[in-house]
Order: structure tokens, then C-alpha cells, then sequence
């Protein structure tokens, strides 16, 4: 086990090597000119000259990146341009708010596509099988934005039990906390659910055909000791690596579900920073975005080392 970890642990470094160089590279492909922007109106030649000077930009590209890495290394993200704050503030402020989120809509998804999954496997070909195949295109197919209106209109407007928007922390109450994100968590985790049902499903197939579950079937278990002990645990691999992409995706692109519900999360700060040219904050964001990527990824791993030990090998 230990020498999987170390051969997984170091690929990460020649990945870390490459996606910073793709971030800090794609990054000066962005039209427009920050030291302009940041100049205003007027535009004064000195003004330009001292900003450029102030944020390296008038240094050459391979020298701009060394200074970018060595902040990095250093814990230094750079400085917004637009809001004169550190970048790593900023995330460490709007990324456990998102976090949150992706992880109770992660709870809603697995909760509900796994078992459905499970049971469209076992029900093949049945009412069952097809209901759970309707609800799951159903998942697939609703816009998150439009969901959320109709959520907000009748929980909030109609019946008025949640919030219609807006974000309270865990620290100031946590049930005033829960009922803030449920309608959004629920968005979120639907479309996933739709997808984890129809992963599970087909994983399962495959599955409850092999020759290990006859044999278990024919030593006199349980149908459903068979499933759940011998079936799923290997059904399961193909759904690890849905979940730790799904959650990455979460992560960074629950942008819509964060503007219908006015929730300050991390997806807002990207595009706000992207529409302001703010470029310290768009290399700092998406570089935190692929390392959640990246570490993601090595859970998931672990998770295949876990659930089948031939594959440590």
C-alpha cells in the first residue's frame, strides 16, 4: 500500500509542473491590458509605467512566472487588483462556502443516485428499473437556474418554510446555516444523482453477472448479502471516480446555482474576477481549482486501493 501511495503521490509533481504552467501561460491570453484598467479613465503614461513596474509587468514572461511560482512556494497568491486584498484571503473566505455546498449536494446525490442505482440493477427490466431511468433523464434534463426559481417559488414565496437567498455561517447558526443551502444543495445534487443512478446501474450490471456473485449465490447466501457485500464493493470503483470529479466540478462551477440563490461562493469569485480582469485572482482560483483536481484524484485512488486490493498492484 505504501509503495502505491508513493508512485500516485509522485506524479502529482511533473501534473503540478504542467497545469501551473498552462494556468500562468493560457492567462496572458486574455485580452485586455491590467495596467491599463487599473490607470482608469485618464490613463496617465506614469501611472502605467509605475503599475506595470509594481506588478512585474514589464518583465519578461519566463521571469514574470518564476516570481509567480516562488510567491506560491512562499504562500504569497498576489494581490486583487480590483479590491486591494490578498488573494489567498479571498479563497480561504468564499472556498469553505462553496465547499459546504458541494459537499451537502454531494450527500444529496449519493443518497440518492447510488440506491436508486442499485435498485434499477436488481429490478432490471422492470417498472422499478424504468421509473428510476425516467427520473434519472428527468435529473439530466432540468436547467439548475430553473429549478431553483421553481424551488424558491414554492418553499419560499408559497409555503414560506426556507430562505429564499442568502448565506448564513455555520458560526452564527447553524440551523439558520442548513436552511440556507437545502434548496440549493438539493439543485446541485439533482443533476449529479441522475448521473450517479445511471453509473451505478450499468456497474452493477456488470456486475451481478460475474462469476464471483453465482458462486455466492450458489454457497446459499442472502440476495442481498450478495449484492451489498460482493456485488457493490467492486460496482462501486467506476462511482468513486464519478464522485471525486463531480465534487471538482462542484467546486468550481456552481457558479448559476450561487447567483439564483446569492450565495458568496467561490464560482462567483471566478467570474467576477475573469469580467474585471483581475489576474491574480484568476491564476490563484483556477490554480486551487486543479489542485482539488489533483488531490481528488489521489483519493480516488486510494479509495480503488481500499475497496479492491488487486489493484495496489
Amino acid at each position: 500500500m505504501i509503495a502505491f501511495l508513493q508512485r500516485r503521490i509522485a506524479l502529482i509533481i511533473p501534473t503540478l509542473f504542467f497545469v501551473s504552467v498552462l494556468i500562468f501561460g493560457l492567462q496572458q491570453l486574455l485580452p485586455g491590458d491590467p495596467a491599463l484598467a487599473m490607470a482608469g479613465e485618464e490613463r496617465d503614461p506614469a501611472v502605467i509605467a509605475f503599475l506595470r513596474e509594481k506588478y512585474h509587468l514589464d518583465r519578461p514572461l519566463p521571469e514574470r512566472y518564476v516570481l509567480w511560482v516562488k510567491g506560491i512556494a512562499h504562500g504569497d497568491l498576489g494581490e486583487s487588483i480590483r479590491i486591494k486584498r490578498p488573494v489567498k484571503d479571498l479563497i480561504l473566505e468564499k472556498l469553505p462556502v462553496t465547499g459546504e455546498l458541494a459537499g451537502l449536494a454531494m450527500v444529496v446525490a449519493l443518497a440518492i443516485g447510488v440506491p436508486a442505482g442499485i435498485l434499477a440493477a436488481v429490478k432490471h427490466d422492470t417498472a422499478i428499473d424504468y421509473g428510476a431511468t425516467m427520473a434519472a433523464l428527468w435529473g439530466l434534463s432540468i436547467p439548475n437556474f430553473w429549478l431553483g426559481i421553481l424551488l424558491i417559488l414554492l418553499f419560499s414565496v408559497t409555503l414560506g418554510w426556507l430562505p429564499a437567498s442568502g448565506f448564513v455561517t455555520p458560526a452564527e447558526s447553524l440551523k439558520q446555516n442548513l436552511l440556507t443551502l437545502i434548496m440549493p444543495a438539493f439543485v446541485l445534487g439533482n443533476a449529479i444523482a441522475a448521473v450517479m443512478m445511471r453509473h451505478t446501474r450499468s456497474a452493477m450490471l456488470q456486475v451481478l453477472d460475474s462469476d464471483y456473485v453465482r458462486t455466492a449465490r450458489a454457497k446459499g447466501l442472502s440476495e442481498w448479502s450478495v449484492i451489498l457485500r460482493h456485488a457493490l464493493r467492486n460496482a462501486l470503483i467506476p462511482v468513486v471516480t464519478l464522485g471525486a470529479l463531480e465534487f471538482g466540478a462542484l467546486l468550481s462551477g456552481a457558479v448559476l446555482t450561487e447567483q439564483v440563490f446569492s450565495i458568496p461562493g467561490f464560482g462567483k469569485l471566478i467570474v467576477d474576477a475573469v469580467f474585471n480582469r483581475d489576474y491574480a485572482v484568476v491564476q490563484g482560483v483556477v490554480l486551487c481549482t486543479a489542485l482539488a483536481y489533483i488531490f481528488l484524484n489521489l483519493f480516488a485512488d486510494i479509495a480503488y486501493a481500499l475497496l479492491n486490493p488487486r489493484l495496489r498492484a
